[in-house]
């Protein structure tokens, strides 16, 4: 029977401890290998491969090397987290740990190839076994020529259980955030896992207001299949979610198809309102942007309707006692929807109103309307063609 060294001991009582000092996947990667390298097993390289619960992303690779450190690689559904490392693909497909001695008369293989143009001389990749029945990959490669000993494997296999746990701990962290963002937004999901998930916690914020509408849909759904008109919205959300992102918006619901954001001042900033008002135009225009790109290649999105407000907002949970919704609520909402209704009585793809208009540049008044619910005319404003 072999004995753990005193590599085992430090790698794994630190790891028991839940990696003190590591805060990211990567650096409890990148923690476990130093101490093992400390210690006396000659790791070159590691890898690990784990998948996960996300719209686009299928999962994450982790690359660690003693020069290179630790990074993170992204692979989106249409690629195989696992497709690069034959002896990673087999660990998934059998559960079971792999080892590749290359040079040994293996055969052929692109990442083989790639490991032994590194000097790597012996892979050792082992099942991530978590609770639930996953199977996810981690694997340990050294450029020794005798490769790894048995004492340095038994080394390597001693810290597994409890770097599978915390690999498991950091996975189930990542994908609820993943399903919050992909639900609810970004800030909003952050929140929720923060802990404001009981009904009443909401806070007043001042936010800009994006409310946006297609138009046309009651026609175009009883005009085709409910599949065609999902593809309709898709491509119509496309137009306008990336966007809203890439100004800091915070997509916040999909009603039918309607789509309501905010954008907040940045933490920290000294824009205010107008600085979150400007991003929030900066990403209409993108939008239309985006729009008319589309229908230069001839694939014409629908066309949608966009509202401009600014103003005092409750934020937080809203709905039955254990049934929630986290959003937005307030006149300032009111207002913004009945604008974006004016949109196409006025004719503009964009109408912003006046408290919106005062704080943001490139807009210019078009009128006052009548709106339901509002005893005076609202004046609406419009981009500077």
């Amino acid at each position: 029977m072999i004995r753990w060294g005193v590599a085992a001991e430090t790698a794994r009582e630190w790891l028991i401890a839940g990696a003190p000092g590591a805060t990211t996947s990567p650096e409890v990667l990148a923690g476990t290998c130093e101490r093992l390298i400390g210690e006396g097993v000659p790791i070159a390289r590691a890898e690990a491969y784990v998948r996960t619960l996300h719209p686009l992303v299928a999962g994450r690779a982790f690359e660690w090397t003693p020069r290179g450190g630790c990074r993170a690689i992204e692979a989106v559904h249409e690629q195989d987290v696992s497709a690069t490392s034959s002896p990673i693909r087999a660990v998934f497909a059998s559960a079971k740990p792999q080892r590749e001695r290359l040079g040994l008369g293996r055969a052929s293989n692109p990442y083989l190839d790639e490991m032994v143009s590194l000097g790597m001389t012996d892979i050792i990749a082992i099942p991530f076994a978590f609770t639930s029945g996953e199977i996810h990959a981690v694997a340990f490669a050294t450029d020794r020529p005798e490769g790894f000993s048995d004492v340095q494997l038994a080394t390597i296999q001693a810290v597994l259980a409890p770097l599978t746990r915390l690999a498991e701990i950091y996975a189930l962290r990542r994908s609820a955030s993943n399903v919050l963002t992909a639900y609810v937004g970004r800030d909003a999901g952050a929140r929720v896992l923060a802990g404001q998930i009981r009904r009443g916690d909401v806070e007043l914020i001042e936010a800009a207001i994006w409310f946006s509408d297609m138009r046309g849909f009651s026609a175009m759904s009883n005009e085709n299949s409910p599949k065609e008109v999902i593809e309709q919205l898709n491509e119509l959300f496309d137009c306008q979610v990336p966007a809203i992102e890439r100004h800091d918006g915070e997509v916040l619901k999909f009603m039918g198809d309607g789509l309501f954001a905010i954008f907040t001042p940045t933490p920290g900033g000294r824009g205010g309102l107008a600085e979150a008002c400007a991003r929030a135009l900066a990403a209409c225009r993108d939008a239309r942007a985006e729009v008319a790109e589309r229908t230069a290649r001839g694939r014409a999105p629908p066309r949608f309707g966009i509202a401009l407000h600014v103003g005092e907002v409750a934020y937080g949970n809203i709905g039955g006692a254990a049934r929630l919704d986290f959003t937005c609520i307030g006149r300032a909402v009111n207002l913004a929807a009945r604008l974006e209704s004016l949109t196409a009585v006025v004719g503009r793809d964009v109408l912003a109103s006046e408290a919106f208009a005062q704080l943001c540049g490139g807009l210019e008044r078009v009128g006052e309307y009548e709106v339901k619910g509002f005893a005076h005319p609202v004046a609406a404003y419009a981009p500077v063609t």
